[in-house]
Order: structure tokens, then sequence, then C-alpha cells
């Protein structure tokens, strides 16, 4: 993919120098995302850093997508015992035993959510009423950790029985599936998130 943005452009503070993390804050982060499997995607992989930085993930993710089916909601809802232990010993994820459960769980709450709604995707935009909701933020010490709409989120997957869907959680969701435009203003995707090239 072809980046035409400036040579030395002002990014969001946390990209900080990993080409890894400077690549997902460039092309991903905040870029509004309506693929069921890739919300899946960030479902698991969001409930998966609690207590732990984005950037132990992002190394991490290759090896979450080989060991999750490439996150088959599916594939991974029929996960049994065995799969449980087989990703307990993948030192390539995450090895907490209470969140590679709730990994499962929540593919089976995600299928339920799909066959009633259609989509999860048409789903879980309706907390933001459809649309990116923009904020204007200067500095990263403005960025809220939840806000009122990560709020209705949790409680709504809380009532259907998903795990690991704390408001935190739901907020990072919310801001790395575009639901919400947390780039800060001097950011040179601000005024492009919303749009996957530029």
């Amino acid at each position: 993919m072809s980046h035409n943005h400036p040579a030395n452009p002002t990014r969001c503070n946390w990209a900080g120098s990993n080409p890894l993390m400077i690549e997902y804050h460039d092309t991903e982060w905040g870029v509004p995302l309506h693929d069921d499997r890739g919300l899946f995607e960030f479902l698991i992989l969001e409930g998966a850093q609690a207590g732990l930085s984005w950037q132990t993930i992002l190394n991490k993710r290759e090896s979450y997508r080989q060991a999750f089916d490439r996150f088959d909601p599916v594939k991974v809802a029929d996960y049994g015992p065995d799969e449980v232990e087989r990703l307990l010993g993948n030192a390539g994820i995450v090895r907490n035993r209470l969140k590679v459960e709730s990994a499962i769980l929540n593919a089976r709450k995600f299928l339920e959510v799909q066959a009633e709604c259609g989509t999860f995707d048409r789903f879980i935009w309706e907390f933001s009423g459809g649309q990116t909701l923009g904020n204007s933020i200067e500095t990263q010490a403005q960025v809220p950790a939840f806000t009122a709409e990560s709020d209705a989120m949790s409680r709504e997957l809380r009532r259907r029985g998903f795990k690991f869907v704390g408001s935190t959680i739901c907020y990072a969701f919310m801001q790395a599936t575009g639901m919400v435009n947390d780039h800060l203003t001097g950011c040179f995707r601000y005024r492009e998130a919303g749009q996957k090239v530029w």
C-alpha cells in the first residue's frame, strides 16, 4: 500500500517509534470498520489486552490469527476443552485461561447477535448512532477512558453474556473500529480518520 502522507507527519503520541504501532496508527486505528470478522477480531484482541499494553497484543496479532482460525466466529464458537488446552500451550498468544475461555464464549454470543440482528456490525454501530463520533482532542491526557456510549455498549454486551467487555475495553474497541475519532487534532490522521486511504 502506498502512503502519500507527509515525510515527517505528526502522530498521536501512543504510536511511538515501533514500526508495527506506526503502521497500525496510520492505516487502521480510527477507520470505520463494518466487516463482522474484523469486528470480532477487535472484540477478542481488546479483551485480551486487559491489563497489558496494546503493543504487546499487536506483536501477537498474527499468532492470534493463526491460533483462532483467522477469527472465524463460527469455528471459534465450536472450540471445546481440547482447543482451550491447545491455546493455553501457545506461547504466541496471551495464555490466560479466563481470556481464552471468554474468547470462545464471546464467539458464541457474537453468533447469537448475528442471528438476531443480521450482522454484528448493524448491532454494534447503534451505540454511536451509526456514525463516527468526532472528538477534538489536543493532548493524550484529554482522551477519555470510557464514555456514556461505551458504558451503554458494555451494559448491553454484559446483559447478553459477553465477558471482558468492561466500559474501558468497549471504548478502546470504539476507538479502534472508527466508532469514535480520537486522533489528536494535531495528528495528520485527524481530518482523514474515516478514510481508509488518503
